[in-house]
């Protein structure tokens, strides 16, 4: 589950930074939250030692990528599925090899796939039920969330659309907490009773002091399961980090894989921008995040397909506006650009040296249309003009957007 933002008859995610499920597993032992046990493994080698440490247990081994659906997943390679039973440190070694430095494709990562760096080696365990279980923040009512199910292991968005009535929510109060009686609310809708209570209760409550104290946006565990020998066990987790409380939590800053990540997100996030990359082919440069989802609107309404959200900040700086032109121009589907600046803060002649700077260094091979507007408009009119460059200039945002809608048709 991502929590997302809707705009153009598309979805948005928010700035979320993930982990690996066996960085996971460190949070669930730092907040006492069940889990199999589990090592991570970057080489065959590596996996082989990591399955002597369980002799005698059940294994499974897990591509770490940041993406569900890996055991239906298959490799370029040829090799079928990212999670595999194993039987021994022999077999470790040798899923590990087909694993390893290889890419995974997914019903999530698309036909692009992820490269698998790790591998993680867990104990396997024996199932009595799957259910789901997740905590976000609920964007509507501005309060955590959480979201049970006695229908774990499958897509929690299929199961909404099949069998709404099977998904339970409770909202919390951000200063009251989690409640009891909010969580034998939860344990009755999954049909827990006994010593199987008791533990769920515990693990719930330990789990959203773990979704508070680390900034999540979103933790969820699909499946938490119950097993024969009578444990409740989180299998299965993703997390999703608010990107604006990282700064009070540099450990887990440096769980980040950037590897796993949009490099083009990566670059902006060195510039501190705030760019997501869309499948359009009409990038957007905008300040301001309700700008640019007006002008991603906007773009749409007129016919054409938004390539990205980036939104340079009310005071960016010229290096910024040209570290932001050029992400845009590295996208090999951007087929034109649609500048649209409402200066408060922001000097729109900032925004318009920051676009000379980046078109002749890059060239500018595609269309450009600017709508600029407020603070030292006349200046930054007056510097692009004297450019010398082939930009075209936009009364408004519905002239600008059907002048880039029409030059990249």
């Amino acid at each position: 589950m991502v929590r997302t933002i809707s705009t153009c008859q598309r979805t948005i995610p928010d700035a979320i930074m993930n982990i690996h499920e066996y960085q996971a597993k460190e949070l669930f032992d730092r907040f006492q939250v069940p889990s199999p046990r589990g090592t991570v493994a970057s080489t065959p080698e590596e996996a082989a030692e990591a399955a002597r440490q369980f002799p005698g247990a059940k294994l499974v081994i897990k591509a770490q990528v940041h993406a569900g659906g890996r055991g239906k997943g298959h490799f370029t390679n040829g090799f079928k599925g990212g999670v595999h039973l194993i039987e021994s440190p022999e077999q470790a070694a040798e899923f590990a090899g087909k694993m390893l430095n290889e890419t995974l494709v997914t019903v999530q990562t698309g036909e692009a796939g992820k490269l698998v760096g790790k591998v993680m080696i867990a104990e396997a365990v024996d199932i009595t039920h799957e259910y789901y279980l997740a905590i976000l923040m609920d964007r509507a009512t501005c309060r955590p969330v959480i979201v049970v199910s006695t229908e774990g292991g499958m897509s929690i968005e299929d199961v909404a659309h099949d069998t709404p009535e099977k998904i339970v929510r409770q909202f919390v109060h951000p200063l009251l907490g989690l409640q009891g009686y909010e969580i034998r609310k939860l344990t009755a809708a999954l049909g827990l009773t006994g010593d199987i209570a008791k533990q769920f209760s515990k693990l719930l409550t330990n789990l959203y002091q773990l979704f508070i104290s680390c900034d999540c946006s979103m933790l969820e565990i699909n499946p938490l399961v119950t097993t024969p020998d009578g444990r409740v066990l989180a299998l299965d987790a993703k997390f999703g980090f608010d990107d604006n409380a990282l700064y009070r939590h540099p450990d887990i800053v440096a769980m980040r894989d950037k590897s796993e990540e949009d490099p083009r997100e990566v670059a902006a996030s060195e510039f501190e921008l705030n760019y997501i990359g869309l499948d359009g082919n009409i990038a957007c440069l905008v300040n301001g995040a309700g700008l640019a989802m007006a002008t991603m609107d906007i773009i749409k309404h007129y016919g054409g397909d938004p390539a990205n959200f980036l939104d340079v900040g009310g005071g960016a700086s010229k290096e910024q506006v040209t570290a932001a032109f050029k992400i845009i121009l590295g996208d090999p589907n951007v087929k034109g650009i649609l500048i649209n600046i409402f200066g408060g803060i922001m000097d729109c002649n900032i925004i318009a040296e920051g676009v000379i700077a980046a078109a002749k260094e890059t060239g500018l091979p595609i269309p450009l249309v600017v709508r600029l507007e407020g603070n030292n408009v006349d200046m930054g009119k007056a510097t692009l003009a004297a450019s010398g460059l082939n930009i075209v200039n936009a009364s408004d945002m519905a002239d600008g957007a059907k002048k880039i809608v029409a030059a990249v048709a």
